[in-house]
């Protein structure tokens, strides 16, 4: 399991010129599944995030999480994170999960992580054809893998 995390001062996501998500203050998390993924990776991977502190305290150091700032996350599926560039120049998305496996882990990663933040995660919708708007706050753009913990 693969997370883009995006600190973010506001971020929106329209399907078919329909706004879908919208927050404030928080983070967007592009999140790609793979086919070995389990519910460790999801445990592991929610508390990452719902712990991590991008968020800037009084002394402008970054010393807070989501939680901390009453910040909102938006979560989009993002197959493509596991795209492999090695032949050619079309990428090839074998190592990506399909949608009876992928699906189920996203709505599984969705819930869980809705335990750990206190307020409702906002999300796109599975396979949908997206538009992503985001102002970046810092920037601030995280990258974590559940295959690379050490």
């Amino acid at each position: 399991m693969k997370a883009v995390i995006q600190k973010v001062a506001e971020a929106t996501v329209t399907i078919e010129n329909k706004i879908q998500a919208s927050i404030k203050v928080g983070m967007l998390i592009l999140l790609g599944i793979t086919n070995n993924d389990t519910s460790e990776d999801i445990d592991w991977l929610s508390s990452k995030i719902a712990n991590i502190r991008l968020f800037n305290d009084v002394d402008t150091m970054m010393n807070l999480n989501v939680n901390d700032v009453n910040g909102q996350i938006i979560i989009v599926s993002q197959f493509t994170l596991f795209a492999s560039t090695k032949k050619g120049n079309r990428p090839s998305y074998i190592y990506a999960a399909k949608p009876d496996v992928a699906i189920p882990m996203y709505n599984q990663f969705i819930d869980v992580l809705q335990t750990k933040i206190n307020t409702k995660v906002e999300t796109g919708i599975f396979a949908a054809n997206m538009k992503v708007l985001i102002v970046n706050d810092g920037p601030v753009t995280i990258i974590i893998d559940t295959k690379n913990k050490e």
